[in-house]
């Protein structure tokens, strides 16, 4: 059974940088693609950033294209989101998701198992 464990999270000021991470067990992780979604009061998860298996294709939303990587880590079975000049519209609770299908079309709905997600707060 795949077992996700996000950390990282908390409160920040506007501008400044936080660096979430995942840690993977019980599944060949290397073997996966894995992504990063957020989910914000009153709205619907979205999907923010996601990376092949091997680590060599990415893939960003739009609005954080620039100032998000992903990256992650095979021999530790960790993936990474590195988040630079947050904003408050950045605040929401964010997602760590393992993922069969192809990286670039991940989506919430394709098939895959969820972490149990991280608050990020983003102060103005």
């Amino acid at each position: 059974q795949v077992q996700l464990v996000e950390s990282g999270g908390g409160l920040v000021q506007a501008g400044g940088s936080l660096r979430l991470s995942c840690a993977a067990s019980g599944h060949a992780f290397s073997s996966y693609a894995m992504g990063w979604f957020r989910q914000a009061p009153g709205k619907e998860r979205e999907f923010v950033a996601s990376v092949n298996a091997g680590g060599g294709s990415r893939y960003y939303a739009s609005p954080v294209r620039g100032r998000f990587t992903i990256s992650r880590d095979n021999a530790k079975n960790m993936v990474y989101l590195q988040m630079n000049n947050l904003s408050p519209e950045d605040t929401a609770i964010y997602y760590c998701k393992s993922d069969t299908g192809d990286p670039q079309w991940m989506t919430s709905s394709t098939p895959g198992s969820w972490g149990q997600g991280t608050q990020v707060t983003v102060s103005s």
